[in-house]
């Protein structure tokens, strides 16, 4: 008995509808149930498809929701966890499930030779120290700043501001001319509007790009959209020195902000 012939179009024409099948099933999306497994804190850690631009933000008991598909790579963030990427696969997609385990970060240091021991105490540990100090700002009873370096509008700023308005040698008078004058209220707008312009540089080369994938916005509008969000009395508290994950989110509620306004303004 003979094999039954199949005309060659026919042959490749089921060759290719089950390639698309395959790649449709390669391809599909689904909603994935996750949770994340430690010892810590398990709130607030930020998942983020890096394939789909999708993000993420777990609960109080780690749990999370994101959309995703076979060969995506998910990456996990947060402060007090080592970060973590995963590719997702197939067995997982089915599923429409992912546990994930993170790993807590802890910082190290190199072992010392202590010498004297310190107190904490200021006063107390000059005193009992062996080393001769030059004489400061302390010593004279005026201001001065010990912290991380400034930069030049910081330090204008804080040479216009530092100190108390009434010390022990009686009124600065540097800093109420500065005040009166309103050149410390200057300062501050200037220092505020520095900040701001390096938020904005941030987003706009950073987090813009991953935002738009997902929401739309003319680009000639995306530059008036970002002054707008720095318009916001909480623009810094919102995003300097925030994860981009919270600045996506901070962006979300603002953008719906800026097309209300848009359309009342037309």
């Amino acid at each position: 008995m003979k094999a039954p012939f199949f005309p060659l179009q026919y042959v490749l024409c089921f060759m290719v509808l089950s390639g698309m099948n395959l790649v449709r099933t390669h391809a599909q999306k689904v909603e994935l149930s996750g949770k994340i497994i430690s010892n810590g804190e398990l709130e607030g850690i930020h998942v983020i498809n890096k394939t789909s631009y999708r993000y993420a933000t777990t609960d109080e008991k780690g749990f999370f929701i994101i959309e995703g598909k076979e060969s995506d790579s998910l990456y996990f963030s947060s402060i007090q966890y080592i970060p973590k990427t995963i590719v997702l696969t197939a067995q997982q997609i089915n599923s429409k499930s992912i546990t994930v385990s993170l790993s807590e970060s802890i910082n190290t240091l190199d072992e010392v030779v202590v010498g004297t021991i310190l107190t904490g105490d200021l006063n107390s540990d000059i005193t009992n120290s062996d080393a001769e100090r030059p004489i400061d700002f302390y010593d004279l009873g005026i201001p001065g700043y010990t912290g991380p370096r400034l930069n030049l509008a910081e330090r204008r700023l804080f040479e216009a501001d530092a100190g108390s308005l009434v010390t022990g040698l009686g009124i600065n008078f540097s800093k109420l001319l500065n005040m009166i004058s309103g050149r410390t209220k200057m300062l501050k707008n200037q220092l505020k509007l520095d900040r701001d312009k390096q938020i904005i540089q941030h987003i706009k080369e950073v987090v813009g790009p991953l935002f738009f994938k997902t929401n739309e916005l003319d680009e000639n509008k995306r530059m008036e959209f970002y002054y707008f969000c720095a318009d916001a009395p909480d623009f810094q508290q919102r995003c300097k020195g925030r994860s981009d994950v919270e600045i996506l989110q901070f962006l979300e509620i603002k953008l719906k902000e800026f097309k209300i306004a848009s359309l009342s303004k037309n």
